[in-house]
């Protein structure tokens, strides 16, 4: 075996078969174990390895063991058989080599789950990458924390199935339902359901990063049966798919010119320009031309289409002017200061607005200043 005799005397193979204390024995291994990870083995060279692997696998001492699983957690090196028989050594072994060891198959990763008790699931459900088929495993075998790892890996792919299984089993477990909400994605019926078994801090995370239906949505918004009172103005301002959503509130018949203007009002500019093409019926790349790069007659054309009142033409016309004046300052807290600018602006510049959309208007302003008060208090508590 001349490629790993190169890096170990024969002195070396010797302690590791023959050494006199457990120490002696790990330290050969560790470095037996290193040329090989490092070496690049012809097919008889590899052979020999494995066959020394196998000798240390079988050693009496759980140091020698251990040595072998670190150092090899993370190598193709380790012959299956090896990995697998370290699978099912004493704990301090077996999790290195669950936990991180590329060469199980999704067969020995299932085979490890169904014996091998709660340790060594949570050490499959914290692997690098994980398959559908071992979540759905985990999800049906595993206690709570098992569980709870499983989802809040990244990594892990979830079918939807097993997801609703999750929240079947552990439906009251704070740790499974906040592990699954702050998933990267989530299926729309997963995020539909999940809303309506959290607090209001997990639910405002699912309106802010996963998809809802737009029936669903306005559900929450009109607070049907929900705790939490959700501003439309807010959700049209974040909603993930604004053509989808204003043609949601056409069809139900929320579009209104006073959602129209206060969104307006409060920079949501995105939201303005598709609500203004659902209602004209014109593609929405002719309505941000003509709202913002026709001149002053492309506007009133465009709201005239919408059927929007001639008497808020003038509000639409102060909103979009103080939009173009404005910008984001870079700084903490930017939206929100560039948002009480653009109402600000708004009021001012425009006589129009009815006294209802001014009050909801100022109570925003009120709001984001009464916001800010208590963050610099907070600061200064600090």
């Amino acid at each position: 075996m001349a490629t790993t005799r190169a890096a170990l005397t024969d002195s070396d193979i010797r302690m590791l078969v023959k050494g006199a204390t457990p120490d002696e024995r790990a330290l050969a291994a560790h470095k037996l174990c290193r040329t090989i990870d490092r070496g690049a083995l012809n097919e008889e060279d590899r052979q020999v390895a494995h066959e020394i692997l196998r000798v240390m696998a079988a050693d009496a001492a759980e140091l020698v063991r251990r040595a072998m699983a670190v150092t090899l957690k993370n190598s193709m090196a380790l012959p299956p058989d090896v990995a697998n028989r370290l699978a099912r050594d004493v704990e301090s072994v077996s999790l290195p080599i669950i936990s991180f060891s590329p060469v199980f198959t999704d067969t020995d990763l299932a085979e490890i789950v169904r014996v091998g008790g709660a340790a060594r699931q949570k050490a499959v459900a914290k692997r690098p990458k994980l398959s559908s088929r071992i979540t759905t495993l985990l999800v049906e075998q595993g206690d709570e924390d098992v569980v709870a790892t499983a989802c809040a890996n990244d990594n892990a792919r979830f079918s939807e199935v097993a997801l609703q299984k999750a929240l079947d089993r552990f439906a009251k477990s704070e740790s499974v339902l906040q592990a699954v909400a702050y998933r990267t994605a989530l299926p729309l019926a997963v995020s539909e359901r999940l809303i309506d078994m959290v607090g209001e801090q997990l639910r405002d995370h699912i309106l802010t990063s996963h998809a809802l239906s737009a029936e669903r949505t306005m559900e929450l918004i009109v607070g049907a049966k929900e705790r939490a009172t959700i501003d439309l103005v807010d959700q049209a301002g974040r909603a993930g798919d604004p053509k989808a959503f204003v043609a949601h509130l056409s069809k139900v018949g929320r579009l209104s010119p006073s959602l129209l203007l206060r969104a307006l009002a409060q920079g949501h500019m995105t939201f303005f320009e598709w609500a203004v093409a659902e209602l004209a019926g014109i593609p929405h790349h002719r309505t941000w031309l003509m709202i913002h790069d026709a001149g002053p007659l492309g506007l009133k054309a465009i709201c005239e289409r919408a059927g929007l009142p001639p008497r808020l033409y003038a509000a639409f016309r102060a909103g979009v002017d103080a939009f173009h004046g404005l910008e984001f300052d870079g700084g903490a807290n930017d939206r929100e200061r560039f948002q009480e600018r653009m109402i600000q602006r708004f009021l001012t510049s425009s006589h129009t607005v009815s006294r209802e959309d001014s009050e909801y208007l100022m109570e925003r302003m009120d709001r984001g200043a009464h916001r800010r008060r208590a963050d610099r208090k907070d600061q200064g508590a600090a």
